[in-house]
């Protein structure tokens, strides 16, 4: 793994609908995905972490619109430019090529009409057209093989594969173009436990292999502190702590992220009791004021009603490694985005 940012996502906000209506779906996000990385993005349904991936990526539907921020992205040779800011045509050149997307539920991603090697095609169709037939077979049948999927399986249906299989190709079409950053929205969500390990093991093989970069987004906490180097948790729309998967799962900071490690059972060591979180994430038409987690957190006092904490390093020995947004570190040095932000954008307006 490389300390070189391949991705910087520097304040996004990401509303739905328009005005005074609007609903803030994602606030104030920074966050930088490196080289080779696997970055992991946890927090329960509705706090945000799809949207923001389809936010950087601007495959938002509507009534779904980016109201700020910037996505710069470091391409292997030229300069970095803003992805919010391309146009058309270059969105359509950097979506597979660049950044690859492997979506939630790999039934309702395939095309239950059309055969595997006829979807598998279609990628290099679109992005390399002087491709001859034979070229794109040859392709397609490496790919599966990479996965673990057999090549006579090019002819089948969707419907005749298994829920394992289909999503195996689903990573497969997302690494066909070997694009720098692959984004994992729950890819695993459908699947048992045993296929869960053998698809995330292969999928961090394959990573060693190419050199990729991941953002994956669960909200299974216990797949991120296995397979992910870094850890970013979502709350309300915003990010709540980040730090190293292992720092996070041996002294995280936050109560949130203390909560979301309670309530699954340890792996090792001895039995403990699951304490999940009270209460129901919140309503994002009605946030509650100050931190949005304080109706449910234990350590809520004075300051986290009339607040919003800010999101900054820790006065901890550990603190150049990771970030907090809580009133319990009250002295953290804010962390907001770098300065570098203007030329990287201006460049891509030139795109």
């Amino acid at each position: 793994m490389s300390n070189d940012p391949v991705l910087e996502i520097r304040n996004l906000n990401v509303d739905y609908g328009l005005g005074d209506q609007a609903v803030q779906a994602v606030r104030d996000v920074n966050l930088t995905l490196h080289k080779g990385e696997v970055l992991g993005l946890a927090g329960e349904s509705g706090s945000g972490k799809s949207t923001l991936a389809y936010g950087l990526t601007r495959l938002l539907a509507p009534p779904g619109v980016i109201s700020g921020g910037e996505v710069i992205y470091h391409p292997e040779k030229g300069e970095p430019y803003d992805v919010l800011a391309l146009s058309d045509a270059n969105l359509r050149k950097f979506r597979w090529a660049e950044t690859a997307i492997v979506f939630q539920g790999a039934m309702n991603s395939l095309n239950p009409v059309h055969k595997i090697s006829t979807q598998l095609n279609d990628v290099l169709q679109a992005h390399e057209p002087k491709m001859s037939q034979h070229s794109r077979n040859v392709r397609c049948r490496e790919m599966l093989k990479l996965v673990g999927i057999s090549a006579d399986r090019m002819e089948a249906y969707p419907h005749q594969l298994s829920g394992g299989m289909r999503q195996r190709v689903m990573i497969g079409m997302a690494l066909i173009l070997q694009p720098q950053v692959v984004i994992m929205d729950e890819p695993t969500t459908a699947l048992d436990v045993v296929m869960q390990r053998q698809i995330l093991g292969q999928l961090i093989e394959l990573r060693e292999r190419l050199g990729f970069s991941v953002i994956f987004i669960t909200h299974d906490l216990s797949l991120l502190v296995e397979f992910s180097n870094r850890i970013a948790i979502m709350y309300g729309g915003r990010i709540v702590e980040e730090a190293p998967a292992a720092t996070l799962y041996r002294d995280s900071l936050h109560p949130y992220s203390n909560g979301l490690l309670g309530s699954f059972p340890a792996l090792r060591g001895p039995r403990r009791e699951l304490t999940g979180i009270p209460g129901s994430p919140p309503d994002l038409k009605g946030m509650p004021s100050g931190c949005s987690f304080h109706p449910r957190c234990p350590k809520a006092f004075d300051p986290c009603s009339e607040h919003i904490p800010v999101l900054g390093r820790p006065a901890t020995p550990d603190g150049g490694t990771r970030t907090v947004a809580c009133h319990l570190y009250p002295d953290v040095k804010p962390v907001g985005a770098p300065a570098a932000a203007s030329s990287a954008a201006s460049s891509a307006g030139e795109r």
